[in-house]
This record gives C-alpha cells, sequence and structure tokens, in this order.
C-alpha cells in the first residue's frame, strides 16, 4: 500500500484546502469551496468533511461562519507559513501555542468541564475529585452545564475552547448519535478525556466504572439471598453505551447461573415525571403486583422512586422488594446512607480522569489512555431475603 493510499480522508482534505489557499494566492475572507463541493470531490460523507474543516478552524487557517460557509482566516499568512509543523493546542508554555484565540489567551493552567448536570452526590463527588487533583497540580477549573441537551453541549465545548482552556473534561450527554464537536476536536488534536461513557468504534481517552462488572455483582449478590426475580431498571429511553452494558453484565450474571432471561424484567421504556400519580405509572403497577421481588437501577434517583412506590403500595424494603441502586443516593458522607449499591468511585474517577487530562496536554497526542475502574458493591439496609409467601 502506498504512503498516498494510507492518508486518512479529512487529511487529504486539508492537505488541498492548504495547497488551494497557497497555490491560488486566496487572501483573507475569501471562500473556500463548499461542503458539498467538497464531498463531490473527494467522495466523503458529510461528518468527513466537517472534521477537516473544523481541524483547519482549530489551526486558524480558516473561519468557518454559519449558514455562509467557510473562508480564509485573517491569521492565514503566519499559520500556513508553519503548515508542515502546525501547532497543537496543547504545545508547552512560551511555543505558538499561547498566541490569541478568537477571544483571549490561551490560558495556561485552565482546564474545561461540560458536566450534564451536578444534581447528585455521584456528580458532586466526580467534580470534586477532579478539582482538588486539578487545584493540587496549580490548575483551575471552568465548569460549564450541558442540561442533558446535545445542541448546549456542543455550545459548552465551543465557549470553553473560545476562551482558551488547555483540555476538556467531558461527561457526555445520553445520546445515541456522535457529537460532531466531540469528533472534530479528536480529528484535530485538542486535548480532551470523556468521563462515564465513550463512543462505540471511535478511539479515544476516556475513563469509567465497569459497568457489565457492577450490574454483575448486584445480581450474584441478589442470587445469594435467594432472589430469582430480579429486574434491571432505567429510565432512559436511549439505549446508550452505558445503559447496554449494565443490561449486558445483568444477562452475563443471570446466564452464568443458568437462569432464563425475562424480557419483562429489563424495564427501560419509561420517564419518570415528579408530577405523575405513582398509581397511574406502570412502573408502579409492576413493583405493586411483586412481578419482581428486586430491583437493580441504573441511577442512585430511580432507586430512591422505587423505594417510594414500594412504600405507597404497602410494601417493605426489604421484606417485600430489595433494592440495589447504582451510586448511593442517599448520603454523602460514606457509611451513612441506607442503599445498598454498586460503589464506583467516583471521587477517584475524578481525580484520575484530571491527571489524564493534564497528562495528554503534557504529552500530546500519543496512544489513547482508557481506564476502567472496577466498582464494589456496597451492603446496606435495601436488600434482604425475599418473604416467603
Amino acid at each position: 500500500m502506498s504512503t498516498a493510499e494510507r492518508i486518512p480522508l479529512y487529511q487529504k482534505i486539508q492537505d488541498y484546502i492548504r495547497e488551494l489557499i497557497e497555490t491560488e494566492g486566496l487572501k483573507e475572507g475569501d471562500r473556500i469551496p463548499t461542503e458539498k463541493e467538497l464531498m463531490e470531490k473527494f467522495n466523503v460523507s458529510k461528518i468527513t468533511v466537517v472534521n477537516a474543516l473544523s481541524g483547519l478552524a482549530n489551526e486558524k487557517i480558516i473561519s468557518r461562519v454559519p449558514g455562509r460557509g467557510s473562508f480564509v482566516s485573517e491569521r492565514n499568512k503566519e499559520t500556513a507559513a508553519d503548515t508542515q509543523h502546525p501547532v497543537s493546542a496543547h504545545s508547552p508554555a512560551g511555543s505558538a501555542a499561547s498566541e490569541p484565540h478568537e477571544s483571549g489567551l490561551m490560558r495556561r493552567g485552565v482546564v474545561g468541564l461540560v458536566m450534564p448536570s451536578i444534581y447528585d452526590f455521584f456528580a458532586m463527588r466526580l467534580v470534586e475529585g477532579i478539582r482538588s487533583t486539578l487545584e493540587e497540580k496549580g490548575c483551575r477549573c471552568v465548569i460549564l452545564m450541558s442540561g442533558g441537551d446535545p445542541k448546549q453541549e456542543i455550545e459548552a465545548i465551543k465557549t470553553l475552547k473560545e476562551i482558551g482552556v488547555e483540555g476538556l473534561l467531558i461527561f457526555p450527554v445520553d445520546e445515541e448519535r456522535y457529537n460532531e464537536e466531540i469528533l472534530a476536536m479528536k480529528f484535530s488534536g485538542f486535548p480532551f478525556v470523556l468521563i462515564d461513557r465513550f463512543l462505540p468504534g471511535v478511539e479515544t481517552n476516556y475513563i469509567a466504572a465497569d459497568g457489565r462488572m457492577g450490574a454483575s455483582l448486584a445480581v450474584d449478590h441478589l442470587w445469594e439471598l435467594g432472589h430469582r426475580e430480579i429486574a434491571i431498571c432505567s429510565d432512559s429511553p436511549l439505549q446508550t453505551v452505558t445503559v447496554q452494558e449494565r443490561i449486558e453484565g445483568y444477562m452475563n450474571a443471570l446466564k452464568n447461573k443458568g437462569a432464563m432471561i425475562n424480557p419483562a424484567h429489563m424495564i427501560t421504556e419509561f420517564r419518570m415525571n415528579e408530577t405523575d400519580n405513582p398509581e397511574q405509572h406502570p412502573l408502579y403497577r409492576y413493583i405493586r403486583n411483586r412481578m419482581a421481588t428486586a430491583y437493580i437501577t441504573l441511577n442512585g434517583r430511580l432507586g430512591i422512586e422505587i423505594y417510594q412506590m414500594a412504600k405507597h403500595a404497602g410494601l417493605s424494603v426489604p421484606g417485600d422488594v430489595s433494592i440495589v441502586s447504582f451510586d448511593d443516593p442517599t448520603s454523602i458522607v460514606e457509611d451513612f446512607g441506607i442503599f445498598t449499591h454498586v460503589k464506583q468511585y467516583e471521587y477517584d474517577m475524578g481525580c484520575r480522569a484530571a491527571e489524564m487530562l493534564l497528562q495528554v496536554i503534557r504529552n500530546g497526542k500519543g496512544k489513547y489512555m482508557k481506564t476502567l475502574i472496577e466498582p464494589e458493591l456496597v451492603v446496606h439496609q435495601t436488600t434482604g431475603a425475599p418473604t416467603v409467601k
């Protein structure tokens, strides 16, 4: 295979545009070929073109204007002169990477964090781990919330890059499609680390708890107590990587025990709504009719919802219903919660995520780092042997 054949398509597009600017003598503000024209010329998908253009925009070779197209950047002359050795966003202090971004200087020691929200103890402990580690290393963190909205996530990433952060920590939104801004950063070499989940089929730096192992630990514990009707619940209507891995762990654990998989016990097609009358919710009727004797919930908040529904139905926990949640929803102080839960070491995850990002910033693009943290089952008061009727 020749060297030319090994060049990625997005890089071929970038090389073509650089050569076009130089050979055609294009000046600041001149338009470059449209996405459609590039798609037709190179016979590639739109995402490949978007990745190529985003990379050039990050290098300040072009400027992209939504609804209008892409144009030669005003900084193109000084950037193009160094196209053989482009400067990455994570170059050492004193290098060209400290030159102005679109709206300010590269802020040494400042990184960005994008989170869907900080409404539970998992997120609080995760953020505290990130903050304490960065502070220990003499760095600071700017946090923006996506609100669980993919569009807001994209805007948050763009905003943090525009203010000049050296790298990004991203807790991605639950979404079936890939965030194009994250893909663009991958291809441009901008330093980032994904937390708690990854993009299937796309190599990135990430750190997460082992979801399969966590679900397996929960099943093993309930099985040993004598439960045979074990349900697993998620209030996310999207079959995200996180949900899929935990359900796979649940199914594999049951198969290893020679148990039949009951599809009715995999309850995922619903959303919790605080304004709903609990008695009208399908999950309440499932609990009241004692379709299962034990529930594994994929987040702590849902564990509380099932606990409250069981109480409302006149059932005791753990006498009539046992509950294991991912993450402890009831206490930020260790050993003072009531829920049996899968502990994912979120504080440690935050510390290690921050360390990983600083290493990526320091060392530049190399082999992708992927870390799975082994979870632990913490047994408290919401699980017990099933009541014999």
